[in-house]
């Protein structure tokens, strides 16, 4: 944890000509992006893998009509199609998986008091008015909707909403391009349900960037933006 903070201590001093007593907030900015940067060739194989899960569909759908009786038959019969045409159905789950441990890590270097013994630091730097280890609550009780921290998380709500409704369009286009099953054919047990909730998962950023820490608040902004641009680029 201590080798994490360094990073982003360091990341702060380089920054903090631009940006003043907001360095540390531009820093986590910086680093997010870093993150994704490292694990777009991932997100690059993951919109392959997609395209060409798409371009199986016709031969499941035939697997469907031949096996449709026989559930167990029929997964056998997809892995094997999918382990031919070297598809991976989970690749595109690992973008998404590697970044969880650099959020944690975030989540908690703003959240702890001390760090390796010693006074936290990273806990006294702010964006603009709001404290890089406060939350919305916070903001609220020290000035409300419209005191200086509430207004920053104003700002970041906005830019949530947007990305979020972009997503969401983003989300239905995409799903309409893809080919549905013919009526009648069997689908896997939750799909439907998964699939009808999928476009809206976007907004369940607002819940996450009002609970967590601002400094946590900031990657979930910056990562979830950089997601949807990234898909609207990768799947065009």
């Amino acid at each position: 944890m201590s080798v994490f903070a360094q990073l982003v201590e360091r990341l702060a001093d380089l920054l903090q000509p631009l940006f003043g007593a907001s360095a540390a907030a531009a820093a986590i900015v910086l680093f997010t992006a870093l993150v994704r940067l490292l694990v777009h060739p991932l997100s690059r194989a993951a919109a392959r893998g997609q395209k060409a899960r798409t371009a199986l569909q016709p031969k499941i759908a035939e697997l469907r009509k031949k096996h449709g009786k026989n559930p167990e038959k029929l997964q056998r019969a997809v892995l094997e199609l999918h382990a031919e045409e070297k598809v991976s159905p989970l690749a595109g789950c690992l973008p998404g998986l590697l970044q969880v441990p650099a959020f944690f890590l975030l989540y908690h270097l703003f959240s702890s008091d001390t760090i390796g013994g010693r006074a936290n630091a990273l806990l006294g730097h702010e964006l603009f008015a709001a404290p890089l280890g406060g939350r919305w609550a916070d903001a609220l009780g020290e000035g409300g909707l419209l005191g200086g921290p509430g207004l920053v998380y104003a700002g970041l709500f906005v830019v949530v909403a947007g990305v979020a409704v972009f997503s969401y369009r983003l989300s239905k286009r995409m799903m309409a391009a893809s080919p549905a099953l013919p009526a009648g054919e069997p689908q896997v047990a939750g799909l439907g349900a998964v699939t009808k909730v999928m476009p809206f998962m976007s907004f369940f950023t607002l819940v996450t960037v009002a609970v967590v820490p601002l400094a946590a608040a900031l990657y979930v902004v910056t990562s979830t933006t950089w997601s949807v641009v990234e898909r609207a680029v990768l799947y065009r």
